[in-house]
């Protein structure tokens, strides 16, 4: 947990900095009031979409890994880290952040991108690859679900969850992180996996608390699963497992399949032993390796 941390304040740290070598990131010119994209590289386009409450800098390490082979656009959300919340003050979120994506892979002209997106941003990748056909190339999801109550309960519906959701909404927006951390942990609520899974890894860089709490409120009771049927792209799911038995990440195998069940053609599934939440800070080497077999 400590090396996840001190990666994260490293990232951050560096800021605008990136490896030797490998070119200046840029903020790209487009004026959004929902998101911020930094771009650098030449090559093929990859954009790469954070989670729920994370900014560009879970990126910064997979980017350099890929040693500018790829002309990078990294996306972050307006109102998390330290962003200012702009357009995602008031109202729903995910729609309209993954309309602004898709506005920015068009006036950008970007040549079919591939697209990475972590938890949430898997989501929002999952988006506009259905409403975008033809304008992706390829899409990965990294330990995201088209409806994460599926990865505890295949069965679930989104009245199953809404409940818990609307405890977690008030939770942040009233009351902050520790307290839905702790009121998470008495109800068993789990949160794409496991509460820790959100809170305790280097991806919760905190926001803006009504952005933070309307988006997670979306990624909890949103199905998507309906509109995988309008994806053309390949899809490649990307998540954490464990051979523990008793560790929920045993089970992985068989929830991400179900999850994604409803593709057109069938998605090519990673499992990265020893991940969690955090796949690609977790096990940098097997992540990379699996994102070079997802664009060769």
């Amino acid at each position: 947990m400590e090396q996840r941390r001190n990666i994260l304040k490293g990232a951050l740290a560096g800021g605008m900095l990136c490896a030797a070598g490998s070119g200046a990131w840029a903020q790209a010119a487009f004026a959004s009031r929902r998101i911020v994209v930094e771009t650098r590289g030449r090559g093929p386009d990859l954009i790469l979409i954070p989670g729920l409450a994370s900014t560009s800098a879970v990126w910064r390490g997979t980017a350099d890994r890929l040693g500018g082979r790829y002309r990078l656009h990294l996306v972050s959300v307006r109102g998390f880290g330290d962003l200012a919340p702009q357009g995602n003050a008031e109202g729903a979120v995910m729609g309209a952040v993954a309309a602004e994506i898709r506005r920015y892979i068009a006036e950008q002209r970007l040549n079919r991108p591939s697209i990475i997106g972590h938890s949430m941003g898997g989501q929002l990748g999952i988006r506009v690859a259905a409403d975008a056909p033809g304008r992706v190339a390829r899409l990965m999801t990294v330990d995201s679900s088209p409806f994460f109550a599926a990865l505890i309960s295949p069965q679930a519906t989104v009245g199953d969850v809404e409940p818990i959701a609307q405890v977690a909404y008030q939770a942040i927006q009233f009351l902050g992180d520790d307290a839905l951390r702790a009121r998470g942990q008495e109800m068993g609520l789990e949160l794409g996996g496991a509460t820790d899974a959100l809170f305790g890894t280097m991806g919760w860089q905190g926001g803006d608390r009504k952005v933070l709490a309307q988006s997670l409120y979306e990624v909890m009771t949103i199905d998507l699963r309906r509109r995988l049927a309008d994806i053309t792209a390949p899809v490649t799911v990307v998540y954490g497992w464990s051979t523990d038995q008793n560790s929920p990440r045993s089970r992985t195998d068989t929830l991400f399949r179900g999850a994604y069940a409803n593709l057109p053609r069938p998605a090519t599934f990673e499992h990265i032993e020893g991940a969690e939440h955090m796949v690609m800070i977790d096990q940098p080497a097997r992540f990379i390796a699996a994102v070079n077999r997802f664009l060769a």
